[in-house]
């Protein structure tokens, strides 16, 4: 081939893959291209054989490139890779052609150089021009498809990414518009990168990392040349400044300086050829590669369309669907036997390793589906262990063994519908939605138990409460000799009884025997914190519980009946009973008696509160021994701080006020007593009836002697009695001397008027009878209700006088005033 001047075209690699090291030196010089630093531009192309690759660069970029002459016969025209200096376009530009591609002289199987020289082309250039026909587009071979999955491959492998922009020129360009052209080539380059295996650095790594890709078109060279020339005159202009920024590569990467292109290229072209990658399978395996994976996406497309599959799909969505795995094993069979009919005369390697990647994309696509109906399997299968646990605990079934029976037979169920379910050409097992499903069994399960078990307590708790507490109460407020003797006693019988029948009623869980005893323990510590709980509650109104003890034992006799304050009652004793028996109650409250250990309050209370005086006067002690007050502590000997429910000191402090409150009482109790003596003694002292025996003694001896002067005085008694009882003298005289003789003098002659108006009646013989008797009645009433009437009322004084007391006592103190009086009456 000619050279010039102009364009110093050069031979770089020859069709044996020799590198002319000498030629690209003075290529190198001679083009002045040693001086351009980084401002300079590649620019390669590719394509098959005689398609005008030659024609076009020398059009383009002015070159001499040899060309093929048509008169001679279509042969194979460009040997190896040459070099030459683009004339005219800045900044400098250096055009290379390839040897075309899919050549006869190199024959089928010899492709390794195609793949190496392209592989270099893309390595060192930034612009790489792919010529191909017009009538080529969707082909395989022709388009260069499989050169370019090789070449991507190992150049992501060898070298890092630099920015290529690959330009797809169509020739002989027809009808078809550019615009619709030019997608189809953009998704086939997409598809080549997508298919192609990358290594771990760029498994991410988009196409634009490593090429820009741009789609151009124009006229046939021999049919419309001038066309041609016009619209290759208009592609030149985009060579222009094509390194500046929008340019065609204008955001090339990784460029090296002018002057080691040299050293650069020869040592790419080294790593190319010694790389053992690029001798890959003959053209035949290639196209069953490319066929056997069109045919694989064909029937991976049908697949997702097809009718069945889709209904199939939708029904699992809604719920189970019987016979799931026979049914979408059939429509995924019936996809792969088309497969195998359409590639069953490619290669067998290929076609095999197409069929199982079709497998696994094809498994992929029902996999969901699948999943679904195992979830619709293991939801169903849960909610038929909750409905046939809960149907035969409410038939009265035992937990353990109701729960053993059916978590077994709803497994079986599953594990009948996963086999259904199953896929024959996929190896899927239910095992990981069994095990969770039986997770969930068993817990389910276990909140089952643990809220029986706790309704179970639960109600247990509510009986034992109802047990205790208003008889542990009772036996408090009653404050016996034994009071916490009994409150034991009937803690240790309730309690034992409520474990008895508790161990019957969780016998069908079948618990472990630890569990079985914490859950027993729990239950006595309840009652037990239940009757503390309790006493705390009466300790707290123990002073109110003291009063009514205090004024029970005080007002009332030991028959229990209200006392009457005749003057014969010791209140000195009263008293003191009656202190002892709220100082028992106090004793009681004092601290919490449940583990039936000795302790010294009662004693200590008794000798600090009621037998103090007598306790000091009959003591040997010392001064300083009797000054110590027992009661000056916060603690109780012998009593652990937690049973402590009155503290020594708070004791000393309720007996003083209990004491304030009651001497009220006892103050009253005296004066009605006072009272009392006072309006039932109507005689002299014994002095004076003495007296009056002495000096009257000859009175005395002339009444004997006239018997008529007795009976004068015998008749004046009688007279006199009458006016007594008419005129209720001793009644009168209840409110006061002077406003008794006030009323006396007032009904005195009405009365004796009265009275011998009814003995005239009767000396004429007309008496009255119903008035004479209702006369005696009132008389005998009167009679029989006159002391009464004056115990009453001094009764009465003093039940009123007592209102500024405590409410517990005065209330307590009226109705037994009242009950008093009543019975009197």
């Amino acid at each position: 081939m000619a050279t010039t001047v102009d364009c110093c075209a050069t031979q770089l690699i020859d069709g044996d893959g020799g590198f002319n090291v000498t030629g690209l030196d003075n290529f190198i010089k001679t083009s002045n291209m040693f001086s351009c630093g980084l401002s300079y531009a590649v620019v390669a192309i590719m394509g098959p054989q005689s398609s005008g690759k030659s024609t076009l660069m020398n059009h383009l970029f002015h070159t001499s490139f040899r060309e093929m002459d048509a008169f001679r016969g279509r042969s194979q025209t460009t040997k190896g890779i040459w070099i030459a200096k683009c004339t005219g376009i800045e900044p400098c530009t250096i055009a290379m052609d390839l040897e075309g591609t899919d050549g006869r002289e190199r024959g089928e199987d010899d492709t390794a150089f195609e793949k190496q020289s392209a592989l270099f082309a893309l390595a060192v250039s930034d612009i790489v021009l792919i010529n191909m026909w017009c009538h080529d587009i969707g082909r395989e071979q022709a388009a260069n498809k499989p050169l370019l999955k090789t070449v991507f491959q190992v150049m992501m492998r060898l070298f890092s990414p630099r920015k290529t922009t690959l330009l797809f020129v169509i020739r002989d360009k027809t009808k078809t518009p550019l615009e619709n052209l030019e997608p189809i080539l953009r998704e086939d380059i997409q598809k080549i990168w997508d298919s192609v295996p990358k290594p771990q650095a760029h498994v991410h790594t988009p196409l634009s990392e490593f090429f820009n890709v741009e789609v151009t078109a124009l006229s046939s060279y021999e049919d419309k040349e001038d066309k041609f020339k016009e619209e290759v005159a208009q592609l030149r202009q985009r060579f222009y400044h094509s390194i500046a920024p929008g340019g065609l590569a204008g955001d090339r990467r990784g460029v090296v300086p002018a002057s080691a292109f040299s050293l650069s290229a020869q040592h790419m072209w080294k790593v190319i050829r010694e790389n053992k990658d690029l001798d890959l399978p003959a053209h035949k395996v290639m196209v069953a590669t490319v066929r056997c994976e069109e045919i694989a996406y064909e029937k991976l497309s049908q697949l997702r369309s097809d009718k069945g599959w889709l209904e199939l799909e939708e029904a699992v969505q809604l719920g189970p669907v019987q016979g799931f795995g026979e049914k979408l094993s059939s429509i995924i069979d019936t996809y792969f036997s088309l497969y195998d009919e359409e590639t069953i005369f490619f290669d067998e390697s290929v076609r095999n390793a197409k069929r199982k990647q079709l497998e696994s994309n094809a498994l992929d696509i029902v996999y969901p589906a699948y999943t679904t109906m195992i979830g619709h399997l293991r939801s169903k299968a849960l909610d038929d262990f909750k409905t046939k646990l809960d149907q035969a605990l409410n038939n009265g079934e035992g937990f353990a063994a109701s729960a053993q029976t059916w978590t077994h037979s709803i497994l079986l169920e599953f594990d009948k519908g996963s086999d259904d379910a199953s896929v024959r050409q996929a190896k899927w097992g239910a095992s990981k939605v069994r095990d969770k499903l039986r997770r969930d069994i068993d817990s389910h399960a276990l909140a089952v138990r643990n809220a029986k078990l706790l309704e179970i307590t639960t109600n247990f708790e509510k009986q034992l409460a109802k047990a205790l507490a208003e008889p542990v109460e009772s036996l408090f407020e009653a404050g016996g000799k034994d009071t916490w003797l009994s409150v034991r006693k009937l803690l240790k019988r309730e309690t034992e009884a409520a474990v008895s029948e508790f161990l019957d009623r969780v016998a069908g869980f079948e618990l472990e025997e630890e569990t079985i005893e914490s859950m027993q323990q729990s239950l006595r510590d309840y009652a037990r914190k239940l009757v503390e709980n309790k006493a705390r509650e009466e300790a707290g109104k123990v002073l109110i519980r003291m009063k009514d003890r205090f004024s029970t034992v005080f007002n009332h006799d030991n028959d229990s009946l209200p006392r009457v304050w005749t003057g014969n009652e010791d209140i000195r004793a009263i008293t003191r009973d009656a202190r002892s028996a709220s100082m028992k109650l106090l004793s009681d409250m004092a601290a919490i008696r449940l583990d039936e250990k000795p302790d010294n309050i009662e004693r200590v209370l008794d000798l600090s509160l009621i037998n103090k005086t007598s306790a000091a006067a009959s003591s040997q002690y010392t001064d300083r021994e009797v000054s110590m007050d027992p009661l000056a502590s916060s603690t109780w000997e012998e009593v652990s701080p937690e049973d402590i429910l009155i503290s020594p000191v708070q004791c000393k402090s309720l007996w003083r006020q209990f004491q304030g409150e009651t001497e009220y009482t006892i103050t009253q109790a005296i004066a009605a007593q006072e009272a009392y003596k006072r309006n039932n003694n109507w005689l002299p002292p014994a002095w004076t009836i003495m007296a009056m025996a002495i000096f009257g003694f000859n009175e005395f001896m002339m009444l004997l002697k006239n018997p008529l002067l007795i009976l004068g005085l015998f008749v004046a008694y009688l007279i006199g009695k009458a006016l007594w009882v008419q005129l209720d003298v001793a009644g009168e005289f209840r409110h006061g001397t002077l406003p008794g003789i006030l009323s006396i003098s007032s009904k005195v002659f009405p009365t004796v008027m009265n009275l011998l108006k009814r003995l005239a009646e009767e000396a004429q013989g007309n008496p009255a009878p119903e008035r004479t008797e209702q006369h005696h009645s009132d008389q005998t009433f009167r009679n029989q209700t006159q002391k009464p009437d004056s115990v009453s009322s001094s009764i009465s004084n003093s039940g009123l006088s007592s209102v500024g007391s405590s409410d517990g006592d005065s209330e307590y103190s009226t109705t037994n005033l009242s009950q008093a009086k009543n019975k009197h009456s």
